[in-house]
């Protein structure tokens, strides 16, 4: 009903009342206020520019489609199911992320003047796999979280080439380890068009705040490769401060390109 709605599809009054009627059953204050809010939101999106309302449509379409992903193939509670093939993985990596690169570059080419020194068409293809990769590193980063929850991203497909299944790779992860760091390294070339991507925007400020997920990805897909298949079974996440004195850094060299490319290099240093 809320996918209908933000699509023009169903009432925005109707909608408005079916999630009250949900806000008080909701126990996080965070999430009923984001309940609350939503009849301002609505309203809101009613009223800008056809533009930019046809490009939220159409992301919130491929966001919720990918949402669906998830609850049609990861329905069996009673063990762990894995996605097919590795277009399953691609797929998913783009309907809840590389369409969102796509989304912000052409949003950024229709209000940000002087944009970038790439052609339109070639920050949309740099800007979705930016946005893959950076959803692919939340994949490698919580699959231990996600095969305890009975969800495995990774294709059967390799799987069954490694002679393993989704249920072994928590008790083997050894075994694991060959096929979790071949998607790490398509994480890495992912990262790399998001360098291409952030390089090529003209905006200081805008370019900050477009290469700090890269500079955090590629931090994390190092700590990943020292945990190793350990990482399976504790959080590995990039501490605080790194990430503030990065984001320094960003604001006190103007995110020049010089900088932000030995910023990237560092990152993998193990």
């Amino acid at each position: 009903m809320l996918s209908n709605g933000i699509q023009g599809k169903a009432s925005r009054d109707v909608v408005v009342d079916l999630i009250a009627s949900f806000i008080s059953l909701q126990q996080d204050k965070s999430e009923q206020q984001l309940l609350e809010s939503l009849s301002d939101s609505l309203k809101w999106l009613e009223q800008i520019e056809q533009a930019d309302r046809n490009d939220i449509h159409a992301v919130l379409e491929k966001i919720t489609r990918g949402q669906m992903f998830d609850l049609e193939r990861f329905d069996d509670a009673k063990g762990i199911r894995a996605l097919g093939i590795a277009a399953d993985l691609d797929e998913y990596t783009y309907l809840v992320a590389g369409c969102v690169g796509e989304f912000w570059t052409r949003l950024c080419f229709r209000h940000v003047r002087n944009f970038a020194s790439l052609s339109e068409d070639e920050m949309l293809a740099l800007g979705k796999r930016y946005g893959m990769a950076l959803q692919l590193i939340n994949v490698l980063r919580d699959a231990g979280a996600d095969l305890r929850a009975g969800r495995c991203y990774f294709p059967e497909y390799e799987l069954s080439a490694a002679h393993l299944t989704a249920s072994q790779i928590l008790s083997e992860p050894e075994r694991f380890q060959a096929i979790y760091r071949s998607w790490l390294e398509k994480a890495k070339t992912g990262l790399e068009c998001g360098m291409q991507y952030s390089r090529a925007i003209q905006n200081w400020r805008v370019r900050a705040a477009t290469v700090l997920p890269a500079l955090i990805g590629a931090r994390t897909l190092a700590l990943l490769e020292v945990a190793g298949p350990t990482a399976l079974q504790r959080t590995v996440k990039v501490p605080r401060r790194e990430v503030r004195a990065t984001i320094l850094s960003l604001a006190i060299t103007f995110a020049s390109r010089r900088v932000i490319d030995a910023m990237f290099a560092r990152s993998y240093r193990k």
